[in-house]
């Protein structure tokens, strides 16, 4: 990964308004990130903007991938280049099982991605295995630049 950038520390009141979005299907949540998103990303060149996935499994418990709905409630339409694979619940992992994930995604579609810069997007930077594991697959198959953006770290 090229460069990560958050937007907010990972506080106590962060950690709270993330999870009511995340985790409680508080989708319109999303909507009060979108004018710091959009400042914050004026500073990124790129060709396609990519949430990363959650499995098919996650999706149907949660309903929606939230770093998708960041992308497109703040206006733009998601790249979605990628799939993942079911595993356990990072939350559920300690720091060192987060760090030694084995690697989870794939590149989903026929869309040339040689040379291209690609801007990740996720809701949470803990410790970055998931970004990193996201470009490492993408890099692999072309990408020249990958970024991650993240609401917070």
């Amino acid at each position: 990964m090229d460069q990560n950038r958050s937007l907010y520390s990972y506080s106590s009141f962060t950690k709270e308004v993330i999870a009511r979005f995340k985790f409680r299907g508080d989708y319109v949540l999303a909507e009060i990130f979108t004018e710091d998103m959009l400042s914050a990303l004026q500073a990124f060149q790129y060709d396609y903007i990519v949430p990363i996935p959650l499995s098919e499994e996650r999706l149907y418990e949660r309903g929606f991938n939230q770093a998708e709905a960041i992308i497109r409630v703040a206006g733009f339409e998601p790249t979605n280049l990628l799939t993942r694979t079911h595993a356990e619940k990072q939350s559920k992992k300690s720091r060192k099982e987060r760090i030694h994930l084995e690697q989870v995604f794939r590149v989903a579609n026929d869309i040339n991605i040689s040379s291209k810069t690609i801007l990740l997007i996720d809701d949470i930077y803990t410790t970055g295995s998931t970004l990193r594991h996201a470009a490492k697959v993408l890099k692999e198959n072309g990408a020249d630049k990958v970024y991650s953006f993240t609401l917070a770290r």
